[in-house]
């Protein structure tokens, strides 16, 4: 017994171990496409102050090197695609003053996530103020103040609930959703699904239920398009 518990705990090490790795590539400053092993989400400090860090190898058996955000424009890991960004002017981010955040939904309005994924420590807490009128791509009112506590730490290389979602043209422009401006925002994100655009006007979906949103909005776009 003690020596299947002794493989078990082995195999679930291991298994963590090579989760942490994924297949993909980053294109630095120069535009130059480098493939690799990443790691999206590395504990630890990282290489520059107040930015956060990627880890790459190219291939399993080199060297890990770590690249902050400054050197590299963005990254690909697995499925996940990553790019750089400041906060928008009128929010701080706790961690890092520059940052990968997820590329959600490429459409034409985008959707992004941030949780401080990457260096120690996690999102933790932003207070971000939504004007009437919206920031950015305008349009989109709403007073109030938006508060969103961040995801933690560790070695997951997707975005837990407690994420900050932000919307935006690019990441130049880009503004957080908050309650108040959710419905309008997402009904334009996900325009070409009217059946997702009609149930996000009708209240079947909240800012806190945006990973069940985003799962209906692929189900229904994946199937149209086979």
């Amino acid at each position: 017994m003690k020596k299947l518990i002794t493989t078990a705990v082995c195999l679930v090490s291991l298994n963590v171990s090579a989760q942490k790795w994924q297949q993909g590539y980053f294109f630095d400053i120069k535009g130059n496409k480098v493939p690799g092993l990443i790691q999206n989400n590395p504990g630890g400090k990282g290489p520059v102050k107040n930015e956060g860090f990627i880890v790459y190898k190219d291939n399993p058996k080199a060297n890990e090197i770590k690249l902050s955000a400054g050197e590299i424009k963005y990254f690909v890991a697995g499925q996940d695609s990553f790019i750089v960004a400041h906060p928008p002017s009128y929010e701080t981010w706790p961690k890092a003053e520059l940052d990968f955040v997820k590329v959600e939904l490429d459409e034409p309005l985008k959707l992004y996530t941030y949780n401080g994924s990457s260096g120690k420590g996690g999102g933790g807490f932003r207070l971000a103020p939504s004007f009437s009128g919206g920031f950015g791509t305008g349009g989109y009112g709403g007073g109030g103040v938006g508060i969103s506590l961040g995801g933690g730490g560790g070695n997951n290389g997707g975005y837990a609930r407690g994420a900050t979602y932000y919307f935006g043209t690019s990441v130049g422009d880009m503004s957080q959703i908050t309650p108040m401006n959710f419905v309008d925002v997402m009904t334009d994100i996900m325009a070409d699904e009217p059946q997702v655009v009609e149930a996000i006007q009708q209240g079947k979906f909240s800012l806190n239920k945006m990973d069940n949103l985003l799962n209906y909005y692929r189900k229904l776009k994946a199937a149209r398009q086979n």
